[in-house]
């Protein structure tokens, strides 16, 4: 009876202790955290630590959440769990300055109102209600910023999405950007006819200062915060070392370049000066540790895109005219992170130097179906299908667009001459390039549509928003530019991720002749598919020939799926293995453990009792 009491009374002060512990731990280690995750996921990076630290003036921010809207979907309440925990950490590192209330906008309550009128943006429920969850934030001046939605797909740039808003309202003016380009943005006189401003620039000007410069400026003006370059020909040294010594002195530079400008207005005076359309830096891009490679464009035998050539307007796919999707986006910055498809024409290649000390980030990718092509085939190019001819891809992506980062010397070591010698070093460059100058054109991403009597602007591609988002980032300080997104939540399997690079490697060779096969027939198939109302395409050599391409598209289809189905088997073998062991083997193992650590009892009972 004794020991049974002792017993009783341990598991009594046992709990009493715990329950003790938790009460003391959350007013005494409300503060404290530890952070073993991977990447550090719960807690801040230096870059918003710094950024809490410079917040000059009070902002007070409101997270709207609709509770009982998510009340059956977890993953939502857990994500919105997440946005007010990391909301609660920049509260306690901002000293004071930052300030956060919850809310919840009921159905057809004021605080619903307010959330639409602040522009965050409602997720519709299957029962009619409305989902928020969305940030707002206001500073003492009352000027307001809001993110509209947090994402579920986008948690890991949450951090940088938050830092980004309180930047924007602790900012006093808007954001300086400098513009020097050799193509006619402003619009004007060209072709004959007057031309309007681009979209594009109309676009930038709304979230930003623009100042242009000259072609021929030796000097960038110390109030600008990012140099946008377009289309840079034919620059003096003086302009070539002005940009040199503003990156080496912390500016931050976005860059346009193009092997072949195809909507240079001015191709017929270059031509008789005896200049082409291509454009690049080639001595700062070889002190910064990156080139364009010269005379030579992409061909993409997967993302080329369909338009009509010739006398009837037929499809054709140009091989050089890309639809670039997601997959050759970089889902891992944060610029190109929620871009849906980005449209380029006769873009060049961007290629890292071996001895750079820069990173090289690519941004925007071809696929694997791909291949470097003369610019002297698009200069001469009568119909697109030429391209066609030679296609053979060599299974390498290239880059297109990439961000240039870390220490780089100066191009001009010794400084101008007459001059003395500027800045020769730099800890941080922050550049970032595009090899194609084409995208920014009004054709390559927007149409226009009537209504009311107005052309009202239609973009069909995320052209505009990549320039927006670039300018964003790089005008940010440099402590928003370092903030790093967030990492994932859920870890990938690296054995699958191996057996998967393992396939691609050995099926790399087939699948890219099959994928050149396959687009040679669609180009054939679709010559041969002329314009009904025209009575053509209708002989039976035509019909027989048509249906005997169809056959070996069929073909290669299939031994195209077949091959794609063989770079998985090795993973499907896999997930039956692990499959059959949680199964099978886990269980018996458990079992023959569980009568081999029974029978080892047995056995001592017995020599104990003899």
């Amino acid at each position: 009876m004794r020991k049974l009491m002792r017993s009783t009374l341990g598991l009594i002060l046992v709990a009493v202790a715990f329950l003790l512990l938790n009460a003391l731990a959350a007013p005494l280690l409300k503060n404290r955290q530890l952070d073993l995750t991977r990447g550090q996921l719960y807690s801040l990076s230096e870059g918003t630590r710094n950024l809490l630290t410079e917040l000059a003036e009070p902002v007070e921010l409101e997270l709207f959440f609709s509770a009982r809207a998510a009340r059956e979907l977890p993953r939502v309440r857990q994500h919105a769990r997440r946005v007010r925990e990391l909301l609660e950490l920049y509260v306690r590192h901002a000293g004071g300055n930052l300030k956060l209330k919850l809310v919840e906008p009921l159905p057809f309550s004021a605080e619903e109102e307010r959330a639409a009128a602040l522009g965050l943006q409602p997720v519709p429920m299957p029962l009619g209600e409305m989902l928020y969850l969305g940030l707002s934030g206001r500073n003492s001046s009352g000027r307001q910023a809001a993110i509209p939605l947090f994402a579920l797909d986008q948690e890991h740039f949450l951090e940088y999405e938050l830092s980004r808003l309180l930047q924007d309202l602790s900012r006093i003016s808007q954001p300086v950007v400098g513009l020097l380009s050799g193509l006619p943005l402003e619009g004007g006189f060209a072709n004959g006819r007057m031309q309007q401003p681009w979209a594009m620039l109309e676009q930038v000007r709304q979230q930003f200062a623009l100042e242009f410069l000259d072609v021929g400026t030796d000097l960038i003006p110390p109030q600008v915060d990012v140099l946008w370059l377009v289309h840079p020909r034919q620059l003096s040294q003086p302009t070539l070392y002005a940009i040199d010594q503003f990156v080496m002195r912390g500016g931050r530079l976005l860059v346009f370049v193009d092997p072949l400008s195809e909507v240079d207005a001015s191709v017929d005076l270059q031509l008789a000066l005896g200049q082409g359309r291509n454009s690049d830096l080639d001595s700062l891009f070889k002190a910064w540790g990156l080139k364009l490679l010269p005379e030579r464009v992409v061909g993409d035998a997967t993302y080329a895109m369909t338009v009509a050539a010739g006398e009837q307007q037929r499809p054709v796919r140009h091989l050089a005219w890309l639809n670039v999707p997601q997959e050759g986006l970089n889902r891992e910055d944060v610029v190109t992170a929620r871009l849906e498809r980005l449209t380029m024409a006769s873009a060049g290649i961007l290629q890292p130097l071996e001895q750079a000390t820069t990173r090289f980030v690519p941004l925007v990718e071809s696929s694997a179906a791909a291949m470097p092509m003369a610019v002297s085939r698009l200069t001469l190019l009568e119909h697109p299908g030429e391209l066609l001819s030679g296609m053979e891809p060599t299974g390498e992506r290239y880059v297109l667009a990439a961000r240039i980062q870390g220490p780089a010397a100066s191009a001009f070591p010794g400084g101008l001459e007459g001059q003395l010698p500027g800045i020769k070093q730099a800890d941080d460059i922050q550049v970032t390039v595009v090899a194609d100058t084409d995208m920014l054109s009004d054709s390559l991403w927007m149409q226009y549509q009537e209504i009311g009597g107005q052309q009202v602007p239609r973009p069909w591609a995320d052209n505009g928003n990549l320039v927006l988002n670039l300018l964003e980032n790089l005008t940010g300080s440099r402590e928003l530019i370092n903030v790093r997104s967030r990492g994932e939540l859920s870890r990938p399997f690296t054995l699958v991720e191996r057996i998967r690079r393992s396939a691609e490697e050995r099926f790399r060779d087939k699948e890219q002749e099959l994928q050149g096969r396959l687009a040679r027939l669609e180009q054939r198939i679709a010559d041969l598919q002329l314009i009904p109302e025209q009575g053509l395409g209708s002989t039976p050599e035509e019909q027989q020939l048509l249906q005997q391409h169809r056959q070996e598209q069929m073909a290669v289809r299939r031994e195209l799926r077949e091959v794609r189905y063989q770079q998985n088997a090795d993973i499907e073998a896999l997930g039956q293995t692990v499959k059959l062991f949680n199964l099978l083997l886990m269980p018996v193992v458990l079992v023959c453990g569980l009568l081999l650590l029974g029978w080892r009892r047995y056995r001592r009972q017995q020599a104990h009792r003899k």
